[in-house]
């Protein structure tokens, strides 16, 4: 649940790990979410498994969340079974996929009864644009900052106390979500905006016919402690 604290210096982009900012090409970015952490572990395994030998594999994706007291951790998984062999576009394609499928998922978690009794991070208007942005920060442009034009705090503090929290603006989608100027166009509303090339590059797998990838697990579900938990997934 992002919050009027959390907004940094978009500038600063290339040497924070945390914090959100505005930039005039993707709108709030959750820089937690753009990390890309979750595309190299999901890569990663995609690597292992074609070095395994076998001739299919099991891969799992998942995201989380820690519930207000920091006590809990729950989340959503999915598990595809891939079939050896597989060149390296495709593989990008597959974990595209993989994180596209289940990022719509956790954000309908997030947004369902009870949870959204205490979060309204559910399809909140940053969380998928920040999570493909964090996937091309992987597999294309480490440091894109420049490119989608961050904005100084003042600037973001000035959209966010205009338009209020992003987490009432929702997106269901992975297109950004603009808030022009206040100062600049006046009575203005959030608009579509269209994603840079370098966020066009991959296309995400879609062949479930041919038996290349098969869906061992399609939304799977977990709970356990925040800290010291023992899921495979989190």
């Amino acid at each position: 649940m992002s919050k009027r604290s959390d907004i940094v210096d978009g500038r600063d982009s290339n040497n924070l790990k945390y914090g959100l900012i505005y930039t005039e090409i993707l709108g709030w970015v959750d820089l937690g979410h753009a990390q890309g952490n979750d595309i190299r572990k999901l890569l990663n395994s995609i690597d292992a498994g074609e070095s395994s030998g076998r001739e299919t594999y099991e891969v799992s994706y998942s995201q989380s969340m820690v519930d207000p007291t920091r006590t809990i951790k729950m989340g959503k998984f999915i598990t595809w079974r891939i079939k050896h062999g597989r060149a390296y576009h495709e593989r990008r394609s597959i974990a595209l996929a993989m994180m596209m499928s289940l990022a719509r998922k956790f954000e309908g978690l997030q947004g369902a009864f009870p949870i959204s009794l205490t979060t309204d991070s559910g399809f909140s208007g940053e969380d998928l644009v920040s999570d493909l942005l964090g996937f091309y920060r992987v597999v294309s442009i480490q440091n894109p900052f420049e490119i989608l034009r961050p904005v100084s705090k003042e600037e973001a503090l000035k959209r966010w106390d205009y338009y209020g929290k992003i987490g009432n603006w929702k997106n269901t989608n992975f297109n950004p979500l603009l808030f022009p100027d206040p100062e600049r166009f006046p009575n203005t509303k959030p608009r579509k905006g269209v994603l840079p090339n370098f966020m066009q590059t991959v296309r995400p797998w879609n062949d479930f016919s041919s038996g290349i990838v098969r869906v061992s697990s399609e939304d799977g579900n977990y709970i356990d402690k925040a800290k010291g938990g023992t899921l495979p997934y989190a």
